[in-house]
């Protein structure tokens, strides 16, 4: 009997499309499953973890796995990666992050998911039930995760870092991009997937087609960024380039098409470079955006529409993350207790 060995391989369908095989007839059913409902970066990841998964269970067959192989999983991954002296600054941690194992955990449950639906497995591997519930919730089908993740809040630009940035920018297309990110908010696949089509100039708002999850929105961005792309489409973009998408590599082989995550990446991590800042990500700039608009104080619900967030929980964050809120909050609310306070005692 062959021992299976799990490899990524992908192949690209036009211009947005990806299949993704891992050489076993159940994970590749279940990938092709994933990708018709999924954007080609899920499916890829989703690849990615059950191959890490099944390479830590030594090539198991799908249907042979037990609680046991993805408890140990779990306590393989805990293992420290770098000696156990050296842990994370940011979550205390040794081994990989608590959101990267529940994420994988996430993508092995979909996957037994699926096959239990077909009737290809009696039960999951992955534990549920008695060991991911919290005693207080026993009788109610309250739950907690098997891995805890930590609520943490996330990393922003100070404005010194913000003007450090954009002045290491080399070219109107680099600057456009950024800032459609760090005065728009947007994703770094929503400011890869813009076309041409999509930019409403005379509204100055862009047209987001193919948001998280598939979902379309219309959100306005300040005029620096219709500023710089202007200059970028006069002056920079080639005149009959092979796509309709408005960033485009500019130089080399390549010039002309798409400009790729990897690409947008590699510009920001120059112009970081240039700046000065110790950490930067394109994500961090949508953070930035959203965390300076809720300062300013645009309501948390037309926050969430500039952000295109499902549910007002994922916009909640940015509430902690701008401090003068809390502290207005906490000021109006001392202030009342005073008052209560001096009506009481006269």
């Amino acid at each position: 009997m062959s021992v299976w060995v799990p490899s990524v391989e992908q192949r690209r369908l036009g211009e947005t499309g990806v299949e993704v095989r891992l050489g076993h007839e159940l994970a590749d059913d279940y990938l092709r499953f994933v990708a018709a409902r999924c954007r080609p970066n899920t499916v890829l990841a989703t690849a990615f973890d059950l191959k890490v998964f099944f390479t830590a269970a030594g090539g198991k067959d799908p249907a042979a796995v037990t609680v046991t192989d993805v408890l140990e999983f779990i306590a393989g991954q805990r293992r420290p990666r770098r000696g156990a002296n050296v842990i994370r600054i940011d979550d205390g941690e040794a081994g990989m992050s608590a959101r990267t194992i529940r994420r994988r955990l996430s993508s092995l449950s979909g996957f037994y998911g699926y096959l239990q639906a077909r009737g290809l497995v009696q039960a999951s591997p992955v534990p549920s039930g008695p060991l991911s519930r919290s005693p207080r919730d026993r009788g109610r089908g309250g739950r907690v995760p098997l891995i805890r993740t930590p609520r943490t809040l996330p990393r922003v630009l100070n404005p010194a870092e913000v003007t450090a940035l954009l002045a290491a920018l080399r070219t109107s297309r680099d600057t456009a991009m950024v800032h459609a990110m760090l005065f728009g908010g947007l994703r770094r696949c929503e400011v890869l997937g813009l076309r041409l089509a999509d930019v409403h100039l005379a509204d100055r708002r862009l047209f987001i087609a193919d948001g998280k999850g598939g979902h379309q929105r219309i959100v306005p961005v300040s005029g620096q960024f219709f500023t710089a792309l202007a200059a970028y489409l006069d002056r920079e973009r080639p005149r009959e380039p092979a796509t309709d998408k408005v960033f485009v590599v500019l130089k080399g082989p390549n010039r002309g098409r798409p400009l790729s995550a990897a690409g947008a990446d590699e510009i920001l991590k120059g112009a970081r470079g240039r700046a000065g800042i110790a950490h930067l990500t394109c994500h961090m700039l949508r953070h930035t955006c959203l965390t300076r608009l809720r300062e300013a104080g645009m309501a948390l619900e037309a926050v969430q529409a500039q952000a295109g967030h499902r549910s007002i929980e994922s916009t909640r964050t940015y509430l902690h993350m701008a401090g003068s809120w809390l502290a207005d909050e906490y000021a109006r609310a001392v202030d009342a207790i005073d008052r209560d306070a001096a009506r009481s005692s006269r």
